[in-house]
């Protein structure tokens, strides 16, 4: 199965009968690898029933793709386990690292862009993609701070990575849009300015304001609420310029009724139909 240019939700398990039963205009699902990587129970069961019905994307969170120790080859084995079964129309990881000295650390922590970090996530994505036998796609990060050492910008240094790696791209949307009001930059140019044809998935994601040590607006990226109206306008641009791309709602705490998704999904699909409706 490939990923429909269509509306999907990220899976969890007690949403699983409305899955089923009433998936109004979600058409693929996506899951977090990490959480499917046993060997039994539940949501496993639940797992290979929807993946007989639905596309699958599988999200990774814990390879740490820019860590600055070698993957974890373990992990890697369990993670070519579950890709071998499951057979996802789709892998993905972040542009982050999240491990140190063995340990795992509860967040995706970001990078400096220059030559050295690029030759380092080049060889880690081209050691996933041998391992898992297909092409990843990797999402650019939420940031909330820049690095005095950079010698690229980001969109420069995503575009290096898919040269030399062959990989795609999964644009995060609200990624976007935290990083430009955190970092001060026009989330628009960036979305202009973004590699919009090497990008094989759109995330779509709901943030919340605080504010930092000089009283400054600051998003945090929490996945736990709406897509904001921001967001709206940031998805419709990219849309705009590349046309109707597989879209995920992504929604990973304080996870509402399954009514609430959708109502999110049915707002994705008007925007992907009518972009649709006008290249025909």
């Amino acid at each position: 199965m490939t990923l429909p240019a269509a509306p999907g939700v990220g899976f969890k398990s007690r949403h699983f009968e409305s899955v089923v039963n009433a998936p109004g205009s979600v058409k693929w699902l996506e899951i977090h690898a990490e959480n499917f990587m046993g060997e039994g129970g539940r949501q496993l069961a639940q797992l290979r029933k929807l993946r007989e019905v639905f596309p699958i994307s599988c999200h990774g969170v814990g390879l740490s793709i820019g860590g600055q120790a070698p993957l974890d080859q373990e992990h890697l084995r369990r993670l070519r386990y579950l890709v071998d079964w499951l057979e996802p129309a789709s892998f993905s990881e972040h542009l982050a690292w999240s491990t140190h000295e063995g340990h795992y650390l509860a967040d995706l922590l970001p990078l400096p862009y220059t030559t050295k970090t690029l030759r380092h996530v080049c060889t880690h994505i081209d050691e996933v993609q041998e391992a898992l036998g297909c092409p990843m796609l990797l999402e650019n990060p939420s940031a909330y701070l820049e690095f005095a050492d950079a010698e690229m910008d980001e969109i420069e240094f995503l575009s290096n990575v898919v040269k030399q790696t062959g990989c795609g791209l999964l644009l995060d949307v609200n990624n976007v849009h935290v990083s430009a009001i955190n970092r001060h930059f026009d989330g628009a140019a960036y979305i202009r300015n973004f590699p919009l044809e090497h990008v094989g998935e759109i995330h779509l994601g709901g943030h919340e304001q605080d504010e930092d040590c000089v009283d400054d607006i600051l998003l945090i990226d929490n996945h736990a609420a709406p897509v904001a109206d921001p967001v709206w306008k940031l998805f419709d641009l990219v849309i705009e310029k590349a046309g109707a791309l597989p879209t995920l709602i992504e929604w990973d705490s304080k996870i509402p009724e399954w009514s609430i998704l959708v109502a999110e999904a049915n707002r994705a699909a008007g925007i992907l139909q009518r972009e649709q409706i006008a290249a025909a």
